[in-house]
């Protein structure tokens, strides 16, 4: 049960702040020796663990800042997006809740979450890193992504009940982050976008390509526009807890009423990350990770849609496969956007940013700038997940 409170005035907390509001809420025993270390390494948010030192319990307070921790002050941001991260793990625990945190309290005013620890797993970015492949990564990913998708859609809720809840996950402040940093900063000369001087060439070559540019815009549109389902909205391998026999999905902060094809183009793009860092000999476990997604995902979806499905036309021959089919084009450009802005824009991600040595590092980076761009260009075109293999080899092969 999450207890949700309204309090007076809006603090950040520091660690002794933290023991001080897990006294206060009686989430130990009482007289329990309590510790608390700041965690957060993200870009927008304090976290800290609060711990029982006697009996290793342990709690994650998550808060938000009124700016980007990444920036600073010069970048403000709604404390809205908390109430929305804590409604989001809610609404996605009701379809999925082994893939989510359990959340036990949130405070709307002070922008407080607090929550299952899940330190028992490792973020499945730095696992896959690492060389560990997490057998049940993709098959957890691909149900939680089809039950929440299509039980938040128009075609498996009722279509007012829907609209009701696209008024509550409006979030304007983080979609306008994506906006800038997916959609448009990358592909055009702008101070946010980060890259080393030895890619010069190649970026300027994506800010000239004006067919790029318009399939972009096109993307950005759907973005925008299509308010299909309530996505993750920031769902890459970074969002992801994970060992060999459990995953669970975290940070839906950027959650609002979106494409389908928003978060699985996130999942593809960031396990062809690792597909890219990784030696040829290594990849195919990521390339089967990608294919098992999306045959998961098919086979939820489809499911869900035969049991559950409340739209009319959910009956009618075709309907179905024509759905699957815009959602998977749909995700191959989502993909590209998210690889090319990973590659110069200013998130990047480790996978990248820690090859060695560094001329292979540029060589990489060049290889996920073509294939983002080919990606975004071609999404007509690609129709399997086989076809991304196709993809990034001859791609590799054109940069090198």
């Amino acid at each position: 049960m999450c207890a949700n409170k309204k309090s007076s005035a809006y603090e950040p907390l520091n660690e002794n702040g933290a023991i001080a509001l897990a006294k206060k809420l009686q989430l130990f025993e009482e007289n329990s020796q309590l510790t608390c270390n700041e965690i957060g390494d993200g870009n927008l948010n304090l976290v800290f663990k609060v711990k029982n030192i006697e009996s290793g319990e342990s709690i994650i307070i998550k808060q938000a800042l009124p700016y980007a921790k990444v920036v600073g002050e010069s970048w403000p941001l709604t404390l809205d997006r908390s109430r929305i991260e804590t409604n989001a793990l809610l609404k996605q625990a009701e379809f999925v809740p082994q893939y989510v945190p359990r959340v036990f309290y949130s405070d709307e005013a002070l922008a407080i979450t607090i929550m299952e620890d899940l330190s028992h797993l490792q973020i499945a970015r730095a696992a896959l890193i690492e060389g560990n492949d997490l057998p049940l990564l993709s098959q957890h990913i691909g149900e939680f992504l089809a039950k929440t998708l299509f039980y938040t859609s128009d075609y498996g809720l009722n279509q007012h009940y829907k609209k009701t809840l696209v008024k509550q996950f409006i979030n304007p402040d983080l979609c306008k982050i994506t906006e800038d940093l997916v959609f448009t900063d990358p592909f055009f000369n702008h101070n946010t976008n980060d890259y080393e001087q030895e890619l010069q060439q190649d970026v300027e070559k994506i800010w000239e390509d004006q067919t790029l540019k318009l399939e972009t815009a096109k993307l950005k549109q759907l973005f925008l526009t299509k308010a299909e389902a309530l996505v993750h909205g920031d769902l890459h391998t970074g969002s992801i807890f994970a060992d060999e026999n459990e995953t669970k999905v975290i940070d839906p902060e950027f959650a609002y009423f979106g494409p389908i094809g928003f978060d699985v183009g996130q999942v593809f793009a960031n396990l062809l990350f690792n597909v890219l860092a990784r030696n040829p000999e290594h990849q195919g476990v990521i390339y089967n990770h990608i294919e098992t997604t999306w045959d998961v995902f098919v086979t939820e979806f489809s499911n869900a849609w035969n049991k559950d499905a409340l739209e009319i036309f959910a009956k009618v021959d075709g309907y179905l496969e024509h759905v699957l089919t815009e959602i998977f084009e749909e995700a191959v450009g989502f993909a590209g956007c998210e690889i090319i802005r990973r590659t110069i824009g200013l998130a990047h991600v480790a996978d990248l940013d820690t090859i060695e040595p560094f001329e292979r590092r540029i060589a990489t980076k060049q290889v996920a700038l073509s294939l983002g761009s080919e990606l975004i260009k071609n999404r007509k075109s690609i129709t399997s997940p086989q076809q991304f293999k196709e993809y990034v080899k001859q791609t590799a092969v054109s940069v090198n």
